[in-house]
């Protein structure tokens, strides 16, 4: 991913008012992201924990989404969740269920795509290998990180296709 501002970032949002957009927390590290790792920049807002903010390029522009994360139950530290983008597994709470609200009428009807992602938003690092999950033990795969890099991408692809519907 090309290095983006903050003027970037607040302009690629589809799924939330110009209003919103401009009062979101934006990163205050951008200048040092490893760009090159990130297939998309995902951060959670530090006053609002429930509150999450992807933003990546598309063919045609940046795309921002704001997500919504589901308020989680307590659960126990063996238990393990497995991110539906980058296929991470982790422990406790390293998964959530994060919703975005739609693009057009139906989201402005209040429907929403849901999408279990890692907690941090970190799904490209993992992926690379740049950060490792507290389990400790990945998937032996046979494909290669390029491959990988891949797939995560594709499923990042589908689900902004659910949202922008």
């Amino acid at each position: 991913m090309r290095p983006i501002t903050e003027d970037d970032i607040r302009r690629s949002f589809v799924n939330c008012s110009k209003g919103e957009a401009q009062r979101l927390a934006v990163p205050r590290d951008l200048g040092e992201q490893p760009w090159d790792d990130l297939d998309f920049l995902g951060w959670r807002d530090p006053g609002a924990p429930d509150r999450g903010y992807l933003v990546t390029e598309r063919d045609d522009g940046l795309v921002g989404v704001t997500l919504r994360a589901a308020s989680k139950a307590a659960r126990g530290f063996t238990t393990r969740s497995m991110c539906s983008l980058c296929l991470t597994t982790h422990t406790s709470g390293g998964v959530s269920l994060m919703t975005a609200r739609r693009t057009g009428e139906a989201g402005r009807q209040g429907n929403t795509v849901g999408q279990y992602l890692c907690s941090d938003l970190a799904c490209s690092l993992y992926v690379r290998g740049r950060k490792k999950s507290i389990v400790g033990i990945e998937i032996d795969e046979t494909i290669t990180v390029d491959e990988k890099v891949a797939r995560a991408r594709r499923n990042l692809t589908t689900f902004l296709g659910a949202v922008l519907k």
